[in-house]
């Protein structure tokens, strides 16, 4: 039997900061997200979609002026997008990775937390109109 993905519930409140942030990145296409990301990062990025464990949507690897982005693709389409948007907030906002994190007296579920944010934010708005079709 195959382990099945757990699809999260809207959150109840986004914060300020991230739809202001998300703001720019709505209605984007993954070629303009990209290029967006790219743009701010100084770095090219590369977008792989591979099968991945259930439990692991996605994840990037940055290594000097190159990154790497790989999407589960057990995902649905919705959900390989909301990770996308995930480990571009990563690649921005937290570029030293997990070396970084483990060094911090910040927990790394507010990494993922701020990560989901962003995330939520940016596909609020698809996820709306889906739910009206």
């Amino acid at each position: 039997m195959s382990a099945r993905i757990e699809i999260p519930s809207p959150p109840e409140f986004i914060p300020s900061w991230a739809w202001n942030e998300a703001r720019q990145w709505q209605n984007l296409s993954d070629f303009d997200i990209l290029i967006k990301a790219e743009s701010i990062c100084s770095c090219s990025i590369e977008l792989l979609y591979k099968p991945l464990t259930p439990d692991l949507w996605g994840f990037n690897l940055k290594r000097g002026d190159k990154a790497r982005i790989i999407i589960n693709t057990l995902l649905s389409l919705r959900w390989r997008r909301f990770a996308l948007f995930h480990e571009i907030y990563h690649l921005i906002h937290h570029p030293k990775g997990e070396r970084f994190w483990s060094r911090t007296a910040t927990p790394l579920s507010s990494f993922e937390y701020e990560a989901d944010m962003f995330a939520w934010a940016a596909m609020w708005q698809e996820f709306e109109e889906a739910a009206h079709q």
